[in-house]
This record gives C-alpha cells, sequence and structure tokens, in this order.
C-alpha cells in the first residue's frame, strides 16, 4: 500500500471505459472507513456519470476536458443536512450552523476523498484533484442541487488512464517535518529546501515563459494571486452563509 502512495500521480487523460459496479463499491466503502468526527459521517460523495450533467459542472471547472472525459466525477460536500434531519427525528436540537461544524464536515469529506484515491489507485485507476470546486461552489450547488447544510469541498475525476505522465517534485521531508515543536525557518534553509524546485528544468522554463525573476513570482503574481485569492475567498463566504455555515 506504502508503495501505492509513494507512485500517485494525477491522470488528466481517461479511457473510454467504464468502471464495474463492483469495483466503484469497493472503493467506496473503503473510503467511508476514513476517520471521522464523533462518527458522525457529515459528507456525502456525488457521483456524476451522465454526460448532460458532467457538461453543466464543466463551467464550475474551468471546462477542464477531464471533466466530460472521465467516467465518474465525484465532488466530495460537507454534509450536516443528513445529521440534522437525524437529530429533529429524534426529539433532538441540532446547534451546527457554524463555521465550527463546517470545518468539521470539511475535514470529514477531505479524509474519505483521499481513501478513495488510494483505493482506487490500487485497482489500477487513475485520478486527479480539482481544486475548482471551492471557487465555484455556488454553480456546483445550483448543478448538482446540494440543499441547505451540504457544501461542495473538492472533486475528483475517477477512470482507467490514458496517459502515464511524470510525477512532480515534492519538497524534501526536513521542509515538512518538525521534531517535538515547530521549528522556524531562516533564509539559509528556506534556500535550501526549495533549491531542488527551483533548479528543475520545467520550472525554469515557467519563470521565462512567465517573464518573472522567480519561481516564487510565478505563484504569487501567476497562478494564486491576492486580488483572486480574495475575490474567491468572498465567494466561498457567502456560500457559507448561504448553506446555513455563517
Amino acid at each position: 500500500m506504502i508503495e501505492i502512495i509513494l507512485n500517485h500521480k494525477s491522470i488528466r487523460k481517461y479511457k473510454n471505459e467504464f468502471i464495474p459496479e463492483e469495483i466503484l463499491n469497493e472503493i467506496f466503502s473503503a473510503g467511508c472507513r476514513a476517520s471521522t468526527t464523533g462518527n458522525m459521517q457529515v459528507y456525502s460523495i456525488i457521483n456524476t456519470t451522465k454526460s448532460e450533467i458532467k457538461e453543466l459542472l464543466a463551467p464550475a471547472h474551468f471546462n477542464q476536458k477531464m471533466i466530460t472525459q472521465a467516467p465518474n466525477v465525484l465532488t466530495f460536500c460537507a454534509d450536516f443536512n443528513r445529521f440534522n434531519k437525524w437529530c429533529i427525528q429524534n426529539n433532538a436540537i441540532p446547534g451546527y450552523d457554524n463555521f465550527l461544524s463546517f470545518l468539521t464536515a470539511m475535514t470529514d469529506a477531505l479524509l474519505v476523498a483521499q481513501n478513495i484515491v488510494i483505493a482506487a489507485e490500487s485497482k489500477g485507476l487513475g485520478v486527479c484533484y480539482l481544486g475548482t470546486t471551492i471557487y465555484n461552489a455556488e454553480e456546483i450547488i445550483r448543478v448538482l442541487n446540494l440543499p441547505k447544510g451540504v457544501v461542495p469541498i473538492t472533486t475528483l475525476t475517477i477512470g482507467w488512464p490514458d496517459e502515464n505522465p511524470s510525477q512532480v517534485d515534492r519538497l524534501p521531508l526536513k521542509a515538512i517535518i518538525h521534531e517535538e515543536t515547530y521549528q522556524d525557518y531562516n533564509k539559509e534553509m528556506i534556500s535550501d529546501i526549495y533549491k531542488e524546485k527551483e533548479c528543475l528544468l520545467e520550472n525554469i522554463n515557467f519563470v521565462n515563459e512567465n517573464n518573472k525573476n522567480s519561481l516564487a513570482q510565478v505563484f504569487t503574481d501567476i497562478r494564486y494571486k491576492k486580488a483572486d485569492n480574495e475575490f474567491f475567498s468572498q465567494r466561498i463566504l457567502q456560500v457559507l452563509k448561504n448553506q446555513n455555515f455563517f
């Protein structure tokens, strides 16, 4: 299993082949064995296979081709709707219309998603996370008919791979692991940690193509700009308010 995790790569091209129901159910069962706060399982997974619904979802994901090409598009949602209804039906008053409860359900949903990634890859399937889900949550809520108390968190495309891309780089463990307490980084450590990433040919080309002076500038000025971050932050806060989490 560790080898499967270490060999993970994002797959964006899929064969035109369905995933057998028995394999899907096995993957979903493995996903739902993920850790969950208080054993509440405050998440839901929307399994979209119909081409017409994928077409409606595509604009919310910036029309990335894998949304319509993958046989299954899985939208993972923070979901207190089901749990709230269970409480009310049993004369219990739910108090989950708040930000803490959203974080609880969001964590549950992401844990399930990662379990499903590992289970799918163990079956030879390919997957790709789409971060666009929280950018355009309002549109996804509309397309998938999500009720109050439900917010889409992340999306996975899943199918049989039709490509074999190279793995992307990762920071060394010394950049991530802190022993006992957090050890802050000095300039020399930062330079050392990011040196390998900055020296990769693809990243050097990335910097040159965007007329920037460093890879860091590509992130701050092109990929994840402050203005965009603030814009989408306001959108997701409004979604949380609309869905009774704020």
